[in-house]
């Protein structure tokens, strides 16, 4: 009798295969020469208030907001995160394009850790996260310089949870983004004032979930392995 290995659907499989290549990097042991560096994105809405907010004094106990505001368009907050070292870097831009992005890699690569040996990026698969978009922003020199000192890892479709980038930007609109800001500047400099409060203070991300959680708590996306006659 002859056997055969019977694989069921492609999109499963490559699920739990980009799930355990970004799970496998986070059980890696801190090196500062390869530093594990998770980024994303967030779109933010500038808000300004419609009338004057009367704030808290002697005489007026209750701070006095009116509900309705003014839109003064959008911006990109780019989130870069160290768990295991402490730090982030909440960097906003108006766009979030591929000549946004690859600017941002390349501070990454020159001024946030120059003097990494490889510095190994986690990011979700948005079209704008690849070579590509070096290419399209660089001399093919300067775009082949600064991918060699990447290792690129990307969480599969629909896994963006995986990317512990999201957990920090959640922590950046709760802390600074709950009220109404309308200007671009000032959000420039309240996200600097929280990067530097938050990096002063050493806060990390403790990262629990395993390969081997993943294979017992996920197991119904894995593949299940039939044997055929």
């Amino acid at each position: 009798m002859k056997k055969t290995w019977c694989i069921p659907p492609q999109q499963n499989a490559a699920f739990v295969a980009n799930m355990e290549d970004v799970l496998e990097v986070y059980a890696r042991p801190y090196d500062p020469l390869a530093p594990v560096v998770c980024m994303d994105e967030q779109p933010i809405e500038l808000h300004y208030d419609s009338r004057e907010t009367i704030h808290l004094s002697e005489s007026n106990h209750t701070e006095k907001v009116d509900h309705e505001y003014t839109r003064n368009g959008t911006c990109c907050g780019f989130m870069f995160t160290e768990p295991l070292g402490g730090w982030r870097r909440v960097t906003i831009l108006e766009h979030r394009c591929k000549t946004d992005w690859a600017q941002q890699i390349k501070r990454l690569v020159d001024e946030d850790f120059p003097d990494a040996e490889k510095i190994v990026l986690v990011c979700d698969n948005l079209n704008t996260h690849n070579i590509s978009s070096l290419y399209e922003t660089f001399e093919p020199a300067e775009a082949r310089r600064i991918w060699e000192r990447l290792e690129m890892h990307h969480t599969p479709k629909h896994g963006s949870w995986l990317d512990m980038a999201e957990t920090e930007l959640s922590v950046f609109t709760r802390e600074c983004l709950r009220r109404r800001i309308g200007d671009m500047e000032v959000l420039k400099a309240e996200a600097e004032a929280w990067c530097v409060d938050r990096n002063a203070r050493q806060k990390g991300i403790d990262w629990h979930f395993t390969t081997g959680d993943a294979r017992i708590k996920l197991k119904h996306l894995y593949p299940v392995i039939k044997l055929k006659d």
